[in-house]
């Protein structure tokens, strides 16, 4: 069995779209499917092919036209020429507008059953774009079958079409992310002090050395991710005691960049760390730090990172957005805090810090192993490929 899977971003391309297709391809090898990756870059010249290996996965990537029209006719090629050579038994795309709408036209004019997959920002933004609306519901209602990672995505999708969307969250490998000891020699490294209050020399004398809680965010920080009303709680809640800020990823560049630049020279009594990009393998040793995982998204598909740090047993506190209802129930295995909400947002965090958490940690790793682990995730996938009449 041979897939072509279509994403615009693909591991180890940045965010979540990139983890979750690599997460599926890999999961297709590792049952037997021959997978062939295809997404588009920036990084090569416009049309030009670069073939890789990543493992067993053949990934091809393009170079991106400046008029997406040009970069979507150098896909649909891409794939009937692919075909033609070796023939695909199935189409998959994630993201809607795009990958979604080359798959879908792909498979009916190849004759060949296509899936696409809702993944967040496809339904939560680009259905206001005049621009990508036509060729996401083109995808909605040709594509053999349609998926999405979040009970509310589904929703969303079926105000423009009525047809079966299947829901197939998330899934995150609960081997590798799991509770750790935190890793002290990462946290000197990066400057923060996890252990008990003590003095700290200099060549003055000795000064106070206060234990401070870690307050993480893991992922690409940027407005819709809740930058802002992050920033301001955080300042708000290190009022009350001392905090340090943990972004484990990367600001996005232009004006988000901009306002934590001037946000840190305002404040810069209390210490932000941006570590800049983390490998998708290291990333445990950061969550084994992080004292409470604080994810204030605007809008959102299922977040890879709030499932890691469920499976790292961290206290999460989340906005009720996209697929972080699907994982949290409130007060039992994390808290919600309603979107924008920097007062609530603050006062939940030391809520959290100042109170026994051991229960809900226990539950939040316990909502991972019963209901979001990679293999679910996997055989979901299996039963659509089967019902579509595609077998192994």
């Amino acid at each position: 069995m041979k897939i072509a899977l279509l994403s615009e971003k693909y591991t180890p391309d940045l965010g979540g779209l990139a983890i979750s297709a690599g997460r599926l391809g890999q999961s297709l090898d590792s049952a037997g499917i021959e997978v062939r990756v295809f997404a588009p870059t920036v990084s090569l010249p416009a049309s030009e092919k670069q073939i890789r290996r990543q493992g067993r996965v053949s990934v091809t990537r393009f170079g991106a036209h400046k008029r997406v029209d040009d970069t979507l006719v150098d896909w649909f090629e891409l794939i009937v020429e692919e075909h033609q050579k070796e023939p695909f038994d199935l189409i998959q795309a994630y993201f809607l507008p795009q990958a979604g709408f080359v798959a879908a036209y792909a498979g009916k004019f190849l004759n060949l059953p296509s899936v696409v997959s809702i993944r967040g920002n496809d339904i939560e933004r680009a259905v206001f774009d005049p621009g990508k609306f036509s060729h996401g519901l083109y995808a909605l209602q040709n594509a053999s079958a349609v998926t999405t990672n979040a009970s509310a995505l589904a929703a969303k999708a079926k105000a423009f079409v009525d047809r079966e969307i299947t829901l197939i969250p998330n899934g995150v490998d609960a081997e590798h992310f799991k509770p750790l000891e935190k890793n002290k020699r990462l946290a000197e490294a990066l400057g923060i002090n996890i252990e008990s209050d003590s003095l700290l020399s200099n060549n003055v004398g000795q000064i106070p050395r206060l234990q401070s809680k870690v307050i993480g965010f893991v992922g690409e920080l940027r407005k819709k991710k809740g930058l802002r009303t992050l920033l301001n709680a955080y300042a708000q809640a290190s009022k009350g005691q001392p905090l340090t800020l943990l972004i484990v990823g990367e600001v996005r560049k232009g004006d988000d960049q901009k306002f934590l630049d001037e946000f840190q020279k305002a404040h810069s009594q209390f210490p932000i760390i941006v570590t800049g990009y983390i490998p998708h393998k290291d990333l445990p040793a950061y969550y084994s730090l992080i004292d409470v995982f604080v994810h204030p998204s605007l809008r959102d598909g299922m977040p890879n990172a709030i499932l890691e740090a469920l499976a790292c047993e961290k206290t999460v506190i989340a906005t009720p957005v996209g697929g972080a209802p699907d994982l949290i129930e409130d007060g039992k295995n994390g808290h919600f805090v309603n979107v924008n909400a920097v007062d609530e947002l603050s006062n939940k965090i030391l809520e959290t810090l100042n109170r026994p958490q051991a229960a809900i940690q226990k539950s939040a790793r316990e909502t991972i192993i019963n209901r979001f682990t990679l293999e679910k995730e996997l055989q979901a996938n299996l039963a659509i490929y089967k019902r579509l009449g595609v077998a192994q």
